[in-house]
């Protein structure tokens, strides 16, 4: 179950009492800007993330991070597949220890050191100044808009052109509820009624974007924008996990036309591949859900992934 900290002790975060899913709003929303005198600055080296490479909104970052040639600009710290009952676990074997951040084990040791009387959920991405020890955002959408806007000397495509951004915006607010949180709804579900509500608004969304995509390349037109990498984490998820385990069976992505299309497109592009490991995915939500699969048994998997997708893609 998702940890959250509560008068410094860690504990399990309760289950809501209508049985739905809810994602909880971060209490850090600071921003790196570009403005003189700004209190986090837009100094390359200064920042230090910590991310997963199973979580689907720290996908989204590492494609942003990828994609503008910003991997250089920060050190990270990764997370080990399968958490534990402390939560999120450090990944040892990958810490860099020239990365200017204390070594622990667990990430709420992370929040407890940055703020000593923080309460509230544990969760990936975190973006630390190393300067001040502080969390500047642990919000995905946040911490992708900044990377653009704080650093405008970065290289790779203009993902938010200003011609589009009113319907960018409008694309993320479309899918951020009934898709990218859509399947969580339906997998943490503890009520008949709840799961319904979220599987159906699940399908509804999809089939509206497999229409969106049956008309242009991608969400917002012909360019890759920000919106894209929002949707191709969960997508790239659905079928070697989400159909399974979070019982969001109706229809796979490999049953659509335009969906597997697309995914196939942005797996392409240059240094995409590289951010996607299946074995660590799958690992990380079989194992780490026991809740929803207490004899942690890892399914074989779809025969499709290894023809719809690239061969990058490695199957647990």
């Amino acid at each position: 179950m998702p940890k959250m900290l509560i008068n410094g002790i860690l504990r399990e975060r309760p289950p809501a009492s209508d049985g739905r899913f809810h994602r909880l709003q971060s209490p850090f929303t600071s921003h790196i800007s570009v403005q003189p005198g700004a209190p986090f600055p837009n100094t390359p080296g200064r920042y230090h993330l910590y991310l997963s490479k199973a979580c689907p909104w720290c996908h989204g970052v590492d494609l942003i991070l990828t994609l503008k040639g910003l991997r250089d600009a920060f050190s990270i710290t990764w997370m080990d597949p399968v958490t534990s009952e402390n939560g999120w676990v450090i990944d040892q074997t990958l810490f860099d220890d020239q990365s200017g951040v204390e070594r622990t084990r667990f990430l709420y040791e992370v929040y407890q050191r940055a703020k000593p009387d923080y309460t509230g959920p544990i969760s990936v991405p975190v973006l630390l100044d190393k300067t001040t020890g502080q969390i500047v955002s642990t919000e995905s959408a946040d911490i992708m808009r900044m990377l653009q806007a704080g650093f405008p000397d970065a290289v790779g495509p203009d993902l938010r052109p200003s011609h589009l951004c009113e319907e960018i915006d409008r694309i993320a607010a479309q899918i951020q509820s009934p898709i990218r949180e859509g399947v969580y709804r339906a997998g943490f579900a503890i009520s008949q009624i709840a799961y319904d509500e979220a599987v159906t608004a699940l399908f509804t969304y999809l089939d509206a974007i497999e229409e969106t995509l049956g008309q242009h390349r991608f969400l917002a037109g012909d360019v890759l924008t920000e919106v894209d990498l929002k949707l191709f984490p969960t997508l790239l998820r659905f079928d070697p996990v989400y159909v399974t385990h979070f019982k969001t069976d109706y229809k796979r992505i490999s049953d659509y036309v335009a969906l597997p299309r697309y995914l196939t497109d942005i797996m392409a592009l240059p240094g995409v591949a590289d951010t996607v490991d299946l074995a660590h995915i799958r690992q990380h939500y079989f194992l780490s859900h026991r809740h929803i699969n207490p004899s942690g048994i890892i399914p074989i998997g779809p025969a499709s992934l290894r023809s719809v997708n690239a061969p990058e893609m490695r199957v647990a």
